[in-house]
């Protein structure tokens, strides 16, 4: 989509710069802070883009067809949503969104997913539903990007290879399951399976860490971390596995199976066994600082 000045629109539009940007504000496309303008997210949606110049400075482009008195007439048809990506390769949305959390271009929020600074390197627009919620669009172009068709290969892939190991990890982890029930209550209010794992939540709780008690890996067989930390600020996620009974043959099994997952998809894992719980904020931080996670 090709870009032009806001003086160019100006002049095409028969009106000062002043009042051009008067009706950026009042349409909650720009903002003033610290003597800056800013683009609102609403802004970004309708094609508005900072650039900089080394003799002017910063300066906002805006689409050649953009009117800010006449918005319902413009709409930005270049974005696409994981709906739409999922289509293209035949991927439910649910698994598109993990694909781009695992890439690190979102990150789960409260309600729905947002994007990270890495995502709007490639275009990436956080929207909000009416509820509330936040979604995040992408530019078509994002259909051809090789990290995106790269991680959407090796997932792929690795389905074709899993066929034949998927029902035995399925149950494994659902006799692991029903065998040890959640009844553990922690500090934040998780139902945990074991005291050591009140232990590791509640430590993450006390760091101030968002986090999540058993979420299901971003891959089609039927996997859950014990612990998962989120993206931010463009890494990736993080999972946290705790150890025990090793003397138990079938969750040994287990163990290996996990283990070889997170290997194969190249998740970021931390390792904690009974002799870390003992002085685990000893071990923790160090273990969270690896993936550039800083705890006090």
């Amino acid at each position: 989509m090709k870009k032009t000045t806001a003086t160019n629109i100006s002049k095409k539009l028969n009106i000062s710069n002043k009042e051009f940007y008067s009706e950026l504000v009042k349409q909650k496309l720009i903002y003033n802070k610290d003597d800056k303008w800013c683009l609102t997210e609403k802004g970004i949606e309708y094609g508005g883009e900072v650039l900089n110049n080394k003799k002017y400075g910063e300066f906002f482009v805006w689409p050649c067809d953009f009117n800010p008195f006449n918005l319902q007439k413009f709409v930005r048809k270049d974005l696409v949503n994981a709906t739409i990506i999922g289509n293209k390769f035949n991927l439910s949305s649910q698994r598109v969104n993990f694909v781009l959390a695992e890439i690190g271009w979102t990150e789960k929020a409260i309600k729905g997913w947002s994007v990270t600074s890495l995502g709007r390197k490639v275009g990436g627009v956080q929207l909000e539903h009416s509820s509330g919620g936040t979604y995040v669009k992408w530019p078509k172009e994002i259909l051809d990007n090789k990290t995106l068709l790269t991680s959407i290969n090796n997932l792929e892939q690795d389905e074709l290879s899993n066929k034949d190991t998927s029902n035995e990890i399925s149950l494994l982890m659902q006799n692991y399951r029903t065998k040890y029930p959640a009844t553990f209550r922690t500090k934040d209010g998780h139902m945990v399976r074991s005291r050591a794992e009140v232990i590791i939540d509640n430590a993450l709780y006390d760091y101030g860490l968002v986090h999540a008690y058993e979420r299901k890996l971003p891959i089609k067989e039927d996997v859950y971390s014990d612990f998962y930390i989120p993206s931010k600020n463009g890494g990736k996620a993080v999972y946290i596995e705790f150890w025990g009974m090793e003397n138990d043959s079938g969750y040994a099994r287990r163990k290996e199976i996990k283990k070889k997952t997170y290997q194969k998809h190249g998740l970021n894992l931390i390792e904690v066994i009974d002799k870390h719980i003992e002085n685990l904020d000893d071990h923790l931080p160090r273990m969270l600082l690896k993936y550039n996670i800083k705890v006090e």
